[in-house]
């Protein structure tokens, strides 16, 4: 046994009260050294000194647990990179867009405080009118309507600025330190038809831009603030109002809807152009018979008497009597001429109580009256009348050519054509033409009389024909029957049946009635009883003539007319700022 217990000792090892067995630890100092040239037992790296990584049972994993230990841990290292790349790439974005968005143009767009005239710098504004491709590098400051805008991705937007009947191209672009993203944006969500305060260059566009009036030159903006903001909604918008009345694109606006909105109606380029032509119709109408020593009147239009007919005056109360509004300046200019002024004019509102619902009647219009003495014979006004109009003619052709092709955009119509020397028919001749063509009035269609009073659409036949023959717009009628025409007018001296009396006419359209008047009391008086006026009613004008008054003669011009026809309109109310019909009252 005892040969046993020696085995038993040598192998196992005994510990000690410390821990440590006996094995373990060396009984001398020489035990501890390690032999000569053997490794310290300290620098040895065995696989026990490896971590034991357990599998799901607890137990050490095997080689296949281990590998695919490593190569999910790689699979999670790399998926791990990527998302960090992912969220690197994320915030570098975000930091771009950031950038991109930082408003460093917070100045430079908005809308302006309401304008209760807090202060003036007496800014030079720019007009559209003055600005061409010899204006590129001009800064400029300008108002105006803003009409469309069109965004060309998320950093330009173009715009359509509109002044009157000027039209001029505009972008605003990001641009680093000057336009940011939001500027663009504001700008491209301003309303149609909102009043805008631009600042900006004058630079060339890459082509002409043949939707504006302006076409070599556009504006690069800096700085737009909007004065006054228009709803978001409105009755129509600027391209259906002002697209051509023959075009098959696109909607077109009734008549009636944009007399509902004559507001809007009239901010049109078109209407711009048509209402300066019409304006300069007065001032041509002025200019040239101030030159000729006319001067200006103004007469009253509430008067004690009709002056044509009952019928179609309009009766108002008169405090405690009745009166009526003026059908024309007729007996006040009359009574001008036997107050010794010769030569007079005037301007101003005419009322018919016509129920006429045509393309020229209105019961409202603005008259251009003129009345002069003459020295031998009616042809002398008849002549002053013509000189005058074809005046207007070459005025609006000469001064008004950018607004003429404005009309003519929307309208299209042939220029407005007349001779040097005007063509002049007598009533008889002008029905011959017509008979001759084997034109027919009536209902049912019959011949035409030689004393028939012509009907519109007669009228228009014979415009028709007088083009056909002799190439002009414009002719004047002389010598109409004395029944088709009113109370005051000078009878012929030799046939009974006519009178000294004519009508001017453009295209084929009636628009100035003249002729010499009853400047002889007596008959006068003869000639208001025939027609059913009693002379009495009108004692003061009568009166003028008892005093005694020079001969003399005028004429009436309708001015919504001459407008229509000289641009072909097709309808008087679309020369006329706002209408008045059977129909119409408002706005």
């Amino acid at each position: 046994m005892t040969g046993v217990k020696e085995v038993l000792h040598k192998i196992i090892p005994h510990h000690h009260k410390d821990g440590t067995s006996s094995t373990s630890r060396p009984s001398t100092p020489d035990q501890a050294k390690s032999p000569k040239g053997s490794t310290p037992a300290s620098s040895l790296h065995t696989a026990a000194d490896e971590p034991v990584h357990l599998n799901a049972n607890g137990e050490p994993e095997s080689k296949s647990e281990h590998k695919k230990r490593i190569k999910a841990e790689e699979k999670a290292k790399d998926k791990a990179e990527k998302e960090a790349t992912r969220l690197a790439k994320e915030a570098a974005d975000r930091a771009a867009r950031e950038a991109a968005d930082v408003d460093y143009s917070p100045d430079s767009y908005g809308k302006l405080p309401l304008n209760q005239s807090q202060e003036r710098t007496n800014a030079k504004r720019a007009q559209f009118k003055d600005i061409s491709v010899a204006n590129v590098g001009d800064k400029v400051v300008f108002r105006a309507r803003l009409q469309t805008s069109r965004a060309q991705g998320a950093k330009m937007v173009f715009l359509v600025f509109r002044q009157q009947f000027t039209t001029i191209q505009a972008l605003c672009l990001v641009e680093p330190e000057l336009v940011s993203r939001k500027m663009v944006r504001f700008a491209e969500h301003i309303n149609a038809e909102s009043i805008v305060l631009v600042e900006g260059t004058v630079q060339k566009p890459i082509d002409l831009v043949k939707s504006c009036t302006v076409q070599d030159a556009e504006i690069k903006i800096a700085k737009i603030h909007v004065i006054s903001e228009a709803p978001l909604m409105l009755p129509f918008t600027m391209a259906d109002a002002t697209r051509s009345a023959d075009s098959e694109d696109g909607a077109t606006v009734a008549l009636d809807t944009r007399l509902d909105n004559r507001v809007l109606d009239l901010r049109t380029i078109t209407n711009q152009a048509i209402f300066r032509m019409s304006s300069g119709v007065c001032n041509l109408f002025r200019e040239y018979l101030n030159s000729r020593g006319f001067i200006e009147i103004h007469t009253p239009k509430l008067q004690a008497a009709a002056t044509e007919s009952g019928a179609s005056v309009f009766k108002v109360s008169y405090f405690k009597g009745k009166a009526y509004l003026a059908q024309s300046p007729q007996t006040a200019k009359q009574m001008c001429i036997a107050a010794d002024m010769e030569k007079v004019y005037e301007i101003g509102p005419v009322f018919r109580a016509e129920d006429s619902n045509t393309h020229r009647h209105m019961t409202e219009f603005m008259g251009l009256d003129l009345e002069m003495a003459f020295e031998e014979h009616y042809h002398e006004v008849m002549e002053t009348i013509d000189g005058m109009l074809k005046n207007i003619f070459r005025g609006l052709q000469k001064e008004y050519a950018a607004e003429i092709k404005t009309v003519q955009k929307q309208y299209p119509h042939d220029d407005f054509v007349f001779p040097e020397e005007t063509i002049v028919f007598k009533y008889t001749e002008a029905i011959k033409i017509l008979q001759d063509a084997g034109v027919m009035q009536g209902t049912p269609p019959a011949p035409i009389g030689d004393y028939d009073d012509m009907s519109t659409t007669t009228e228009k036949a014979l415009g028709v024909l007088v083009k056909a023959k002799y190439n002009t717009d414009y002719y004047i009628i002389d010598k109409f029957p004395l029944a088709l025409r009113p109370f005051y007018t000078m009878p012929d001296a030799t046939d009974p049946l006519l009178s000294n009396s004519y009508d001017f006419f453009m295209r084929g359209e009636e628009i100035l009635s003249g002729a010499q008047r009853l400047h002889d009391a007596a008959m006068l008086e003869d000639r208001m009883r025939g027609v059913g006026i009693n002379p009495d009613e009108m004692k003061s004008y009568v009166d003028a003539f008892r005093l005694g008054a020079p001969p003399h003669a005028g004429g009436g011009i309708g001015l919504e007319r001459v407008v229509m026809l000289f641009l072909k309109l097709g309808n008087i109310r679309r020369a006329s700022l706002f209408p008045r019909d059977p129909k119409r009252l408002d706005p």
